[in-house]
């Protein structure tokens, strides 16, 4: 497996990747991090906002999440945010944090060439790299991770957001090219993005010796699936697995045992869809009146639990008791209506695995249909 040949199958990549992709116009802050057009880049606006991103940058080199880096701040809210530049226990790439703050600066500095945002880059590579474990996995908060921040962390596409960006450092994808980063950086991203699949294909849980999928959390010594919050148990887990899967299917010129992970993983997802069944929300999130149940419905698409037990390949709920229960209506309405419980990402993946499947292995193709 090499990435030399990864630019030719770039368009293949795009549409691998398009089910999941940002909308660049929209309002919410991380989808304004990630616009690349000159027209906002060179703009008054966009300068704003990067000196407030610049701002929240701490001095290990990442950033801190769940903060609205884009509206407005008073000169003295700056001077609070400045104030915490030497916290050292809150950067992280969890929540799309840090990755997406780079891909800013990224694109601000190719559209004014301020050394100030390849400064800021380049700290922020070194914060990405100086995390990863010698086993190629990263925790989801360092330096100085506590409880179960410690360990491999695949939650909300941490790793596979951190892998992305060092892959197209690596290929010198725009606009990551050789005017932002010099050749001794793209060698140490290509050798951290390896080490990494390496290490997704190492956690990779298996049943009498076949490959499944991945949970949350691995251990970084035993690579076993291991708890994090309260209400997230060790488990199969569907909605991660699907970020990983969705990038091994982007590899080019995979070999036996990337193949062999994907088959397993796509066997996986089609053995355990729940069919005749949607998740119905109701009233206004964060309210009283919110809720959250599955109801019959022999129209519906497949859907996938988040989680399912390791003993029965059942799926089950949590709440922040730590018992898993079988169905939404024996948890509280908080952790009911605040967390994803169902999901119906793994049929992004069917049409691409096809496509996967017949380029690069027809012979292990395994069997699936979304509906039977």
């Amino acid at each position: 497996m090499t990435l030399t040949s990864y630019k030719k199958y770039r368009v293949f990549a795009i549409a691998i990747l398009a089910s999941a992709a940002f909308n660049v116009f929209a309002a919410r802050p991380i989808d304004t991090l990630r616009r690349s057009d000159m027209e906002f880049l060179t703009s008054s606006e966009a300068s704003r906002i990067g000196e407030q991103v610049l701002a929240y940058q701490r001095i290990t080199g990442g950033w801190p999440k769940n903060i609205d880096m884009c509206r407005p701040h008073t000169p003295e809210e700056m001077e609070a945010v400045r104030s915490e530049r030497d916290r050292t226990d809150d950067s992280t790439t969890d929540n799309f944090a840090t990755t997406t703050q780079l891909t800013f600066v990224a694109n601000m500095f190719q559209a004014t060439h301020d050394r100030k945002y390849r400064d800021a880059f380049n700290a922020g590579i070194d914060y990405l790299l100086s995390g990863q474990y010698d086993n190629g996995g990263w925790p989801q908060f360092w330096p100085n991770p506590e409880g179960y921040q410690v360990h491999i962390t695949f939650n909300d596409g941490a790793m596979v957001n951190t892998l992305n960006l060092l892959r197209d450092i690596a290929e010198q994808i725009y606009p990551y090219d050789d005017n932002l980063v010099d050749e001794s950086i793209r060698s140490r991203a290509r050798t951290a993005f390896y080490k990494g699949i390496n290490c997704i294909l190492a956690t990779q849980i298996r049943v009498d010796g076949e490959p499944t999928v991945w949970c949350q959390q691995h251990d970084r010594e035993t690579y076993a699936p291991t708890p994090a919050r309260s209400y997230e148990l060790p488990s199969f887990c569907s909605q991660e697995s699907v970020q990983i899967v969705r990038l091994l299917m982007q590899l080019p010129d995979p070999d036996d045992h990337i193949k062999a992970a994907v088959h397993g993983a796509m066997k996986w997802f089609d053995a355990n869809k729940l069919i005749g069944f949607r998740l119905e929300r109701t009233g206004q999130p964060k309210t009283p009146e919110a809720d959250a149940r599955l109801v019959a419905d022999e129209k519906a698409g497949p859907i996938w639990g988040r989680f399912y037990d390791l003993e029965n390949c059942e799926i089950f709920v949590c709440d922040r008791d730590g018992i898993p229960r079988k169905s939404l209506e024996e948890i509280g309405q908080e952790r009911r209506t605040g967390y994803s419980w169902y999901n119906s990402y793994p049929a992004e993946l069917y049409s691409v695995y096809d496509e996967w499947a017949d380029r690069y292995d027809p012979a292990g193709k395994v069997e699936i249909h979304l509906v039977h």
